[in-house]
């Protein structure tokens, strides 16, 4: 992506203007969040509700508005936390006046709206962060430092049902968290993809499995669930003689590494360890590096083309689901 015009107000000011739009269950968090950051002014917060808006804004101190456009010429930077079909109606806007943005993810219900949005970033040169909360999990961040050649993985992100996020799959609901790890992971091209899935309690696919084979040779098994009875949240890697297994939730990390005492050994000695990460708390550290991005010109975590990639994966699995589902 291209670096954001250091002549905005972003990349040089002491402190920079901030808005939120959407007062959701996620977007009231991105509202405190900002609020609590030393050089960030919290200039208004965007709600259609404009009762929620108004309960965000008060204990933030700042205005509610009901229309995004409010905000504009008021702010140099802006978290879009609506609902996925609106993401192209509310983030145009800010992009053609140059507005730095973290989009949270995916980028737009469709690739064709997606790439409309990257392309526009891309052309106003600003910050185009997408909300792929997962990559500043703490545990997530140290097994990416540790993972070299990844052979096999496989993931399991399973949880009850909640009432939320029922308008949407669970592939762009919660999978799209771990294609995008695994697709970081892995660094290889797609060779082959193979999804299937079912709707238990929603009219929408609650549970699904997809593998997927890439060009390296390495193989990805994924599987989400909004239908189980517990919450377990895991991935494991394999690659030569090294093993790590990640419990998203508690953040720690099991290594297992095979070592040779010397040249002569018919098999290697198999070294364990457990590493128990440090806990941060993941959207912190998101916004952090949003603000910071904006002020040094650094790339994001996720840029849009990351998020795009994502969201064309997913799409691919839905595509395979289909074609497995029932009529």
């Amino acid at each position: 992506m291209t670096s954001p015009d250091k002549s905005s107000a972003g990349a040089g000011a002491e402190r920079l203007r901030v808005g939120v739009v959407g007062t959701g269950y996620l977007g009231k968090f991105h509202a405190r969040i900002y609020n609590d950051m030393p050089d960030v002014d919290l200039v208004g917060i965007v709600d259609v509700n404009e009762a929620a808006a108004k309960v965000v804004a008060d204990e933030c101190g700042c205005p509610a508005y009901t229309s995004s456009q409010d905000l504009i010429g008021k702010i140099d930077a802006v978290s879009i936390v609506v609902p996925t079909e609106l993401h192209l109606e509310v983030a145009r806007p800010f992009l053609e006046n140059n507005i730095h943005m973290l989009l949270e993810k995916p980028v737009a219900p469709s690739y064709e709206e997606s790439l409309e949005l990257v392309e526009l970033a891309e052309k106003s040169g600003v910050i185009f962060q997408v909300g792929h909360l997962e990559r500043y999990n703490a545990g997530v961040m140290a097994l990416a430092e540790r993972v070299t050649a990844p052979r096999f993985i496989e993931v399991h992100r399973l949880g009850p049902f909640v009432a939320r996020a029922t308008d949407v799959d669970v592939v762009t609901d919660l999978m799209i968290h771990d294609i995008d790890i695994v697709m970081e992971l892995v660094g290889s091209p797609i060779k082959t993809l193979s999804a299937m899935g079912s709707p238990v309690i929603t009219n929408h696919v609650d549970i699904a499995n997809a593998r997927i084979e890439f060009e390296n040779g390495a193989v990805a098994n994924v599987t989400a669930s909004r239908v189980s009875n517990k919450k377990f949240r895991r991935i494991r890697v394999f690659e030569h003689e090294h093993y790590y297994g990640l419990d998203y939730t508690d953040q720690c990390l099991d290594i297992a590494t095979a070592k040779r005492k010397s040249a002569d050994d018919e098999w290697p000695e198999i070294v364990t360890e457990r590493l128990h990460v440090e806990p941060k708390l993941p959207l912190n550290a998101e916004l952090d590096d949003f603000i910071q991005n904006i002020r040094t010109g650094s790339t994001p975590l996720v840029t849009g083309r990351v998020g795009l990639e994502a969201l064309r994966v997913a799409l691919l699995v839905k595509e395979k689901m289909a074609e497995c589902l029932p009529l």
